[in-house]
């Protein structure tokens, strides 16, 4: 799904980065948040005339968390959408259902333990970069679907988020559907190594309308690779006032992608919000050592309705690789759980 700024109308959101959730029959012990999404994406002019491709998907989300005692809760997070990359022309081909989060939580007063499959705190463009195709680049270094032990804890003034963890090679990374293949760790790939020698730390410090974050992590180099791969990120969310909210984010990789390259990303963006309509903006420039600069320029227009129903659009200009293209995208997304 696209995650973008919503507006800055909802200023305490954005900096938390929240979703709507909602209580099932009553029950206080039991939260669920949903969104669907369908749409459709397409490269309508590139310089390499085999890259225009046109994609309609549909993309759905569920999490739910339920309260065992007031320590122990059980979480789960379930993920249906098309589970291959699109070589040609689709339309809602290759769906997959999958499990995208499974665990434990222990709370002990401002503490939290976490057990099972999760997605690691790292960074913040890749979630919050604003537009439709904002977050396009940033993704490259979300870490999703990891199995291993967390913790998030009160540290000064902010919170810190601490996690060892290796990329998931249980049952549970096939899907359902389409299915896309168990993962193994003879794949390959930093942090594919089955161990929990990979860590990442994250701590985020709001204060009045802004919210700072810095990041680091290292993936161990799994089967294949050459280094580890060493991240840094410092990102910053700013909003103005309750119209407008501003990010920066910049990240760092030594090691990148378990080769002998350094990475460096560059993230700014803004998001102005009037009525019911939000304007985005958005540019990240990607340097990796052994390839052309990738630049992305984003910008976005979403309308909300009453009922919270958001109809989304944008127009990217991406140059990858030295390629360069034209990208347009439309998407209503539906939320479910407030």
């Amino acid at each position: 799904m696209n995650t973008y700024l919503s507006g800055a109308a909802s200023a305490s959101a954005i900096l938390l980065g929240c979703a709507g959730a909602a209580q099932a029959d009553g029950d206080p012990r039991f939260i669920y948040e949903a969104e669907l999404e369908i749409g459709v994406d397409s490269v309508v002019s590139s310089d390499d005339p085999l890259g225009e491709v046109t994609n309609a998907f549909a993309t759905a989300e569920v999490a739910v968390e339920y309260a065992v005692t007031e320590v122990v809760s059980v979480f789960a997070g379930l993920t249906l959408e098309s589970v291959t990359d699109p070589m040609d022309d689709r339309a809602f081909e290759d769906m997959g259902l999958y499990i995208s989060d499974l665990g434990v939580n222990l709370t002990f007063d401002q503490v939290t333990l976490t057990f099972g499959k999760f997605a690691p705190s790292f960074g913040l463009a890749w979630d919050l970069a604003p537009g439709y195709f904002g977050t396009a680049f940033a993704e490259d270094y979300e870490l999703s679907e990891m199995i291993g032990v967390g913790a998030t804890m009160a540290l000064g003034a902010g919170n810190l988020s601490a996690a060892v963890f290796y990329q998931d090679d249980s049952v549970l990374s096939r899907s359902w559907g389409t299915d896309r293949g168990r993962n193994t760790v003879a794949a390959g790939g930093v942090g594919n190594t089955g161990d929990l020698n990979n860590v990442a730390l994250h701590y985020a410090l709001e204060t009045n309308d802004t919210l700072y974050t810095a990041s680091a992590s290292l993936l161990s180099a799994g089967i294949g690779d050459v280094e580890d791969q060493k991240g840094l990120t410092f990102g910053v969310l700013h909003a103005l006032n309750d119209q407008i909210a501003l990010i920066g984010e910049i990240a760092g990789f030594d090691g990148y992608g378990g080769t002998a390259d350094n990475a460096n990303y560059l993230t700014l963006g803004g998001a102005y919000s009037q009525g019911a309509y939000t304007y985005a903006a958005s540019y990240t420039r990607r340097d990796v050592s052994s390839a052309p600069v990738d630049h992305l320029i984003s910008l976005g227009l979403d309308y909300t309705f009453q009922n919270d129903i958001t109809l989304s659009s944008g127009y990217a200009y991406a140059k990858e690789a030295g390629v360069g293209s034209h990208n347009l995208g439309l998407s209503v997304i539906i939320p479910f759980g407030g």
